[in-house]
């Protein structure tokens, strides 16, 4: 059973910059595309990146494309996400995933993804 942990999150004005990161348990992280998700307030689940087990393949939301960068550190099985010029809109809780076996690095449903960190609150302030 992986354990996923995010820290990272915080009040930052919009503009500035963040960096959530994904501490992950196990031996097989290195297998296992990644992924993040952010949830607003009455709002659904939605998907924000994910990266390839092994690093080279990544994907992206529209609203973040050229915002976000999602890396990992299979070495330290980590995973990150570097948001700059956050905006008031990405104000969210903001969850790391890992995808199902058998799914491919770039889809988005939240059913491709097993298993779920607690979350980190992202608020960005206007």
């Amino acid at each position: 059973q992986v354990q996923l942990v995010e820290s990272g999150g915080g009040l930052v004005q919009a503009g500035g910059s963040l960096r959530l990161s994904c501490a992950a348990s196990g031996r097989t992280f290195s297998s296992y595309h990644m992924g993040w998700f952010r949830q607003a307030p009455g709002k659904e689940r939605e998907f924000v990146a994910a990266i390839s087990s092994s690093g080279v393949g990544t994907a992206y939301a529209d609203p973040v494309k050229g915002r976000f960068t999602i890396s990992r550190d299979n070495a330290k099985k980590m995973v990150y996400l570097q948001m700059n010029s956050l905006k008031p809109e990405d104000t969210a809780v903001y969850y790391c995933a890992r995808k199902s076996v058998g799914t491919a690095y770039y889809t988005r449903g939240t059913t491709d993804f097993s298993s779920w960190g607690q979350g980190t609150q992202v608020t960005v302030s206007s």
